[in-house]
């Protein structure tokens, strides 16, 4: 088989790659995927959020839409969250070019034409509030799509693309990249006149190895370590009613360290997340059901340096020992027991005025899985917080974990994304260019014009 330009991965980079190329009548284009179509991908998650033992961790991490098809569906559009694009544009203008028409793609497909846009008035309020506990507000216009509505969102697209003469290879893994060629596993070979990998992030540690045999470079990038904080939505209306998923950035006491909030769910539901070898906790929220609480991760950027370099394996090794202290599942502590120094049982936790939305959970003590200095940028963090939204760090307040946010090791292009090797592209979340949907898909279309460019 041979292709004009092939795309490895059909996540948010990858579709709205091969979405740019179609626009502008390119029409010999191949999409591999190792998942399946989003209508066949199951998840127990969609119609019981207790039942996720059962999950493909491939179901929830790969297929055509990517890791965001089963996310809160959360559009930030903004160029400046979830990675900078002016990195790879002439301009802050063309930036914000960039995410409207990434939110333009999601419209056409059904997107909710629903713009969450903050009041100025009540943002100045709540960043003068922010700024007096030593917190940063971060105003953001944002479209909610849904847990229950991306799928068919992605599935419109899937659909679009075909109707424009995309192929799709689905349930297949690329075994070998080459230049000018794909082998797959089973031997077959793919030509190309022109590629774009962009894996996603179940398949980051597939193209750091494909990098590294073929001599382009990579570097490390931070990783973001927390937990997930479960409240009674009542505490997050106010703040919930000005910026449907506040983000609110903070500098910590003792270690100066980041912390950050991330993907607020009001009212919606917190999810454990199957991985090869660990367990994960995530956030839902969807447009036709809503529970009685609110949840959103609190995160410590973590850095490393030398000896160890790898932040991928120690965000790793910290999530596989809360795995084990938790028999195969998170770990989930009531804060008041946590600032007593004692673990949480189910007696305890149902006496408090949280009642959890995931129950399969271990109820046991945070503090022996997360290293103490993240712990105690964690603790810091939400207690800035509960004087910019009083309550949110009460003795009934949840602690799920982990919940940790892995950075791709980030592989060095020119401003198009284009690689030492000529007519090699990278794009997305696997490719560490991007941390989101909207500057995944961002990044797709940028080696995608990349591509027009040369053509």
């Amino acid at each position: 088989m041979n292709f004009q330009v092939v795309i490895v991965g059909a996540g948010p980079a990858g579709l709205a790659a091969a979405y740019e190329l179609s626009k502008r009548n390119v029409r010999d284009i191949l999409v591999i995927d190792q998942g399946k179509a989003a209508s066949k991908r199951q998840c127990p998650m969609s119609k019981n959020y207790n039942n996720c033992a059962r999950c493909d961790p491939c179901s929830i991490m790969c297929g055509i839409g990517g890791a965001g098809t089963y996310s809160s569906g959360l559009l930030n559009l903004n160029p400046y969250i979830g990675g900078d694009l002016t990195e790879f544009t002439s301009d802050e203008r063309e930036a914000w070019e960039l995410v409207n028409t990434v939110d333009q793609m999601f419209l056409e497909n059904g997107a909710p034409n629903i713009l969450f846009k903050p009041d100025r008035e009540r943002v100045e309020e709540l960043e003068r509030k922010a700024s007096s506990a030593d917190v940063r507000f971060i105003p953001i216009d944002q479209r909610l799509i849904g847990t229950d509505n991306a799928c068919a969102v992605i599935e419109r697209i899937h659909s679009r693309l075909e109707g424009w003469g995309v192929k799709f290879l689905l349930e297949t893994k690329v075994a070998e990249v080459k230049e000018g060629e794909l082998l797959l596993e089973g031997g077959e070979k793919v030509g190309f006149e022109y590629c774009i990998l962009a894996p996603g992030r179940s398949g980051m540690k597939w193209l750091e190895g494909q990098m590294s045999r073929l001599g382009i470079q990579t570097q490390y990038l931070p990783v973001d370590i927390g937990v997930r904080v479960e409240v009674p939505a009542s505490i997050m209306e106010p703040v919930c009613s000005i910026e449907h998923d506040p983000k609110f950035h903070i500098r910590t006491s003792t270690f100066d360290d980041f912390v950050r909030t991330f993907c607020v769910n009001h009212k919606g539901f917190v999810v454990m997340e199957v991985y090869d070898d660990h367990v994960g906790v995530n956030g839902y929220s969807f447009t036709n059901k809503a529970s009685d609480n609110t949840n959103f991760a609190l995160l410590v950027r973590v850095g490393l340096t030398e000896p160890l370099e790898d932040t991928t394996a120690y965000g790793r090794s910290i999530a596989t020992q809360i795995t084990i202290l938790g028999g195969g599942r998170p770990l989930l502590q009531r804060l008041g027991d946590l600032r007593r120094g004692r673990r949480s049982y189910w007696s305890r936790i149902e006496r408090g005025a949280v009642k959890p939305t995931l129950m399969s959970v271990t109820p046991g003590d945070v503090s022996i899985g997360i290293p103490y200095r993240l712990l105690t940028d964690i603790l810091e963090g939400l207690e800035k917080l509960d004087r910019v939204i009083p309550g949110i760090a009460g003795d009934s307040t949840l602690f799920y974990a982990p919940e940790i946010k892995y950075s791709a090791k980030k592989v060095l292009t020119n401003k198009s994304l284009e690689t030492r090797i000529p007519n090699l592209f990278v794009a997305g979340d696997g490719a560490g260019v991007s941390r989101g949907i909207v500057t995944a898909a961002a990044t797709g279309i940028v080696a995608a014009r990349g591509i027009l460019k040369k053509m």
